[in-house]
């Protein structure tokens, strides 16, 4: 360990500091998979190499060793120009979620370059009063703390729709796999955000894909404004035109100040929809290679009526569970905005303002020190309240909690139950998952492959 010489910080309360060629490697490590995969968009063309690698294996690992050798309190690693704080702690994980956003703001900087991109007036870009105004917005038109959202009869319906479309194809096929998956998951979200005109219009969530690509350097690339543009254009066109059962509708009917700029909530809703739909293709990887807990998913499933908006509690611990094993958001990044103190063996340890929290989401989801089931599929610890004791943050967490929480949760687990309801599922690509073997760290959504057969063969051989 290395005493940082910064002059902002007296000795007496330094923290555990890294510096030099070693914090630049430590750096690389804990950040680098999620930098490959592509933080923004994922990548087609490195995820095969990081799911060999099974790349995600080494967080885990690499954090309960720094426990072992610093403590459990932050970790500094002092780059040049740069304060990155790597919390090692559940305890402290909560403390960040939970005293955001002041002193610790979602606005990191290499966030809000990143996300720049596609959306510069979005709420994780967003500090002060601005943030505020557009925090409330998003709670109002998403109806953050409302199981189910006004909109979930009409919602159904549309999931149904997709899904059954997609079931149709499955079946004549024989096979599900995400080249097939993934168009109807946007066909289905397209029109649930944008309205019915726009389910078949792939170029604005095309030009979405681009500039989530180009958020992928943060700020190494310059922005592609004109594109930019265009893609914002399109959101206007669809809002101009809203149909009453889309959220743009309620977008438009919602009040707000001009400092919200209203339309441009709307491209991290798009965002969020992506992290969604790779989180279900995953949970029916789960679900496809664990009988005990497809046959409870589908008891749960066969006693809902399809036609009408149901709370799967089963299939919601499923897909939270898939999000705990494969985070979306690998990484949590917060900058704080004043100097805090930190309790460690010889008083208060401060941390200047203006450094870089990160929270690494694996390193506390498949903790080895503390979760017991930390490479499992358990997706009971979401009912019998073992999720609520530990640091898992599959929407990240506090005041700052992605408010489109339960609104996703409901369209994923609806989308599920009725694959479900379609098809039986068996995963024939790899890696293998058993129940009886610790989930692989790694999983390429992209690459999975699904056998599948009627419902109706499997019950009427």
């Amino acid at each position: 360990m290395t005493l940082s010489t910064d002059p902002s910080v007296p000795l007496s309360t330094q923290i555990p500091t890294i510096k030099g060629r070693r914090a630049v490697r430590l750096l690389t490590q804990l950040a680098g998979p999620s930098v490959l995969a592509g933080a923004i968009a994922r990548r087609r063309s490195t995820l095969p190499l990081l799911e060999k690698a099974q790349a995600d294996a080494t967080t885990p690992e690499l954090v309960s060793e720094l426990r072992r050798e610093f403590g459990h309190g932050p970790l500094l690693l002092k780059l040049p120009g740069r304060r990155v704080v790597v919390i090692l702690d559940s305890k402290d994980a909560i403390r960040v979620l939970t005293e955001t956003p002041a002193p610790f703001t979602p606005a990191n900087r290499e966030k809000v370059a990143a996300l720049s991109t596609f959306q510069p007036h979005g709420v994780l870009v967003s500090r002060g009063l601005i943030r505020t105004s557009r925090r409330e917005f998003n709670e109002t038109v998403l109806e953050t703390s409302q199981p189910l959202h006004h909109l979930a009869g009409p919602m159904t319906e549309t999931v149904l729709s997709e899904m059954e479309q997609l079931n149709a194809l499955v079946t004549t096929r024989g096979f599900l796999d995400a080249d097939s998956f993934l168009p109807a998951w946007w066909n289905m979200v397209r029109t649930l955000v944008l309205g019915e005109s726009a389910r078949e219009d792939n170029s604005v969530t095309d030009q979405l894909w681009a500039l989530r690509s180009q958020g992928n350097w943060s700020y190494l690339l310059p922005h592609r404004r004109r594109l930019r543009e265009k893609f914002v254009e399109n959101l206007y066109r669809y809002a101009a035109i809203a149909e009453p059962t889309s959220l743009i509708a309620i977008v438009n009917q919602t009040p707000a100040e001009s400092i919200v700029d209203a339309i441009g909530q709307v491209p991290h809703w798009l965002f969020a929809f992506d992290a969604a739909g790779i989180v279900t293709i995953r949970a029916l990887a789960l679900l496809a290679t664990h009988p005990q807990h497809r046959r409870r998913a589908l008891e749960e499933i066969s006693a809902a009526d399809a036609h009408q908006p149901a709370q799967y509690s089963y299939l919601r611990a499923c897909i939270l569970e898939s999000a705990r094993l494969w985070p979306t958001t690998p990484v949590i990044l917060r900058d704080s905005t004043a100097p805090t103190k930190w309790p460690s063996t010889e008083g208060d340890a401060e941390i200047p303002a203006d450094s870089a929290f990160m929270i690494l989401t694996a390193a506390f989801h498949r903790d080895p020190d503390n979760v017991p089931f930390a490479d499992t599929f358990t997706p009971e610890a979401w009912l019998d309240g073992r999720a609520e004791t530990q640091a898992f943050m599959p929407f990240s967490g506090g005041p700052a909690v992605c408010p489109g929480q339960n609104l996703v949760l409901f369209i994923a687990t609806t989308a599920l139950a009725n694959l479900l309801r379609g098809n039986d599922f068996s995963l024939e690509s790899t890696p293998i998952i058993e129940p009886t073997s610790a989930v692989p760290a790694t999983l390429n959504h992209y690459s999975l492959h699904f056998r599948a057969t009627p419902q109706h063969e499997m019950t009427n051989p």
